[in-house]
């Protein structure tokens, strides 16, 4: 049984000014705060961008690139960021809900208090990133690559892994148990924990070379 537990939701104002992204270019340092964006297109480059208390409403990032950013309480709701990267990016008290993340690159970032909820993750990278009470809620994470990440408190509930890549990457305590996969890429010694269903386990015994009778 796997131990419960909850992630820290943003902590944002009820009441947020109406912004353009483009407000950013009037600060010293790439810089938004206290703010809502709502149906835009956002097509920038920006290295080290900061977020704060913002929420992105009916947003579409086109090959947007924002590495090494730092975002803090904020919320995307309903939004497109395919392809988008956030790259080696600082990610804490963050929410992605029905949202399109086909493509996005999280790599080597540092997550903490976040969820994935009723989104399509397919394909994503999170290479060699940290992920600290991270919760993947009914979303579609296919082909998604996690290859050397580091897990702690990390759910996944009922979600499409198919495909997904865990080479290097300890699952000691990650509950699979209600998530849907033909084939996913693991190293058989880091399933020591990880919690499965009984149709699950048959299948990972077969790789193991092991004969399931009944």
């Amino acid at each position: 049984m796997t131990k419960r537990f909850k992630i820290e939701l943003p902590n944002i104002p009820s009441h947020l000014k109406a912004a353009n992204f483009q407000d950013i270019y009037y600060e010293e340092d790439p810089y938004l705060a206290n703010s809502i964006i709502t149906n835009t297109d956002i097509e920038e480059e920006i290295d080290k961008l900061v977020l704060s208390k913002v929420t992105f409403k009916n947003v579409r990032f086109i090959n947007a690139a924002f590495t090494k950013i730092d975002m803090t309480d904020v919320a995307f709701d309903n939004c497109d960021l395919s392809n988008a990267s956030f790259s080696e990016g600082i990610i804490h008290r963050v929410t992605f809900k029905d949202c399109k993340l086909m493509g996005l690159n999280l790599s080597g970032s540092n997550q903490g208090n976040v969820s994935f909820e009723n989104c399509i993750v397919n394909m994503s990278d999170f290479v060699d990133a940290q992920l600290k009470q991270v919760i993947f809620d009914h979303s579609s994470l296919q082909n998604a690559n996690y290859y050397e990440c580091k897990f702690n408190k990390v759910k996944f509930d009922q979600c499409n892994i198919d495909g997904v890549n865990f080479t290097n990457t300890v699952l000691k305590g990650i509950d699979i148990s209600t998530c849907t996969f033909d084939r996913i890429n693991v190293n058989i010694g880091n399933l020591d924990g990880c919690v499965v269903s009984p149709e699950q386990a048959i299948g990972f015994a077969k790789l193991l070379g092991l004969q399931v009778n009944g």
